[in-house]
């Protein structure tokens, strides 16, 4: 079933509508390609490893919905998943998925899977699915007014303005060094970024950014597009309740406890969405995130929310002698 079209796409998309000068985004193509070994058994491979040489939450999500997805009719489309990381994933092996049908009803249907590594669950999760169904009752918040990504510089070039800075610290320049060499399969521009790094001491709790899958994805099936929209929303997400603390404290450990998605309208992961995150608490070494994922026409596609542990250490200063 092709997907309901996502109005109000800028220029700035129109490339993705165009084959002849672009590839196929990986996230399809690898990422969420899963091979499947027997009935509601599937595989899934590994494309990019953070720093801290556990697997992304947001590849295991993705991968996970993918299964799921393939377990139910052409009709019914995903409206909600709740998420639970149980053990750190290993990125030297493949993971499996196993889909249990929970529930197959006429307007819902249910799925549990468990992704499983040497043998033990390193991840479980129920997806809900529902037959679409019009109702009179309607209502959204209101996107914030944001400059479009057209006007904003791409992780990578603001990476390389913060590298030019020739007050910069080492211990910055060693980090932006480090993220610059990763291949991520998104893109990302950030809303108001801190002109230098000094200024991250005084950041709130919230961040905006534009996000959108590299490479082309299409029309397609809606189920694809909430699956890379589920590896997406994990990026940079817990590290929103790090941002008024990171100028005093050191990330000791940070992983994600629980993932949570609930999706309200079609979109496009491969056109640009504002990523809106916020973070109204933390403490107990954990920190509690929200998120709204919103197409640039204003609708509201995607609603998120995640906790996880985050332990800190504090950042030693130079000696003064």
């Amino acid at each position: 079933m092709s997907a309901p079209e996502a109005p109000g796409d800028a220029e700035g998309d129109a490339d993705r509508d165009d084959l002849s000068g672009d590839l196929r985004s990986v996230l399809v193509t690898s990422v969420l390609n899963l091979e499947p070994l027997d009935e509601d058994l599937f595989r899934g491979r590994h494309y990019w490893v953070p720093t801290s040489q556990r697997l992304f939450g947001g590849q295991i999500v993705g991968q996970a919905l993918v299964a799921a997805a393939k377990s139910v009719s052409e009709d019914v489309h995903v409206h909600s998943l709740h998420c639970y990381f149980v053990r750190a994933g290993d990125p030297k092996v493949p993971v499996l998925y196993h889909v249990e049908r929970t529930r197959t009803g006429a307007s819902f249907s249910v799925r549990s899977v468990k992704a499983v590594q040497h043998g033990k669950a390193i991840f479980i999760c129920q997806a809900s699915f529902q037959k679409l169904q019009p109702s009179p009752m309607q209502h959204q918040f209101s996107m914030p007014a944001v400059p479009p990504p057209e006007e904003l510089l791409d992780h990578e070039a603001l990476i390389d303005q913060y590298l030019r800075d020739p007050n910069l610290q080492e211990k910055y320049r060693v980090g932006l060094n480090r993220i610059a060499a990763q291949e991520v399969p998104i893109e990302i521009k950030l809303v108001n970024p801190p002109t230098t790094l000094s200024q991250l001491q005084t950041l709130e709790p919230k961040q905006m950014f534009w996000v959108r899958a590299r490479g082309y994805i299409g029309e397609g099936d809606i189920k694809m597009h909430c699956c890379v929209a589920a590896y997406i929303s994990d990026y940079a997400f817990l590290g929103t309740a790090l941002l008024p603390h990171q100028s005093k404290y050191k990330v000791k450990f940070m992983v994600s406890l629980d993932h949570s998605m609930w999706f309200h309208a079609p979109f496009r992961a491969d056109h640009w969405m504002l990523y809106e995150c916020e973070s109204p608490w933390a403490g107990g070494s954990r920190g509690l995130v929200y998120g709204r994922l919103w197409r640039r026409d204003g609708v509201l596609a995607v609603t998120c929310a995640q906790e996880g542990v985050i332990r800190l250490r504090p950042r030693v200063s130079a000696s003064k002698l």
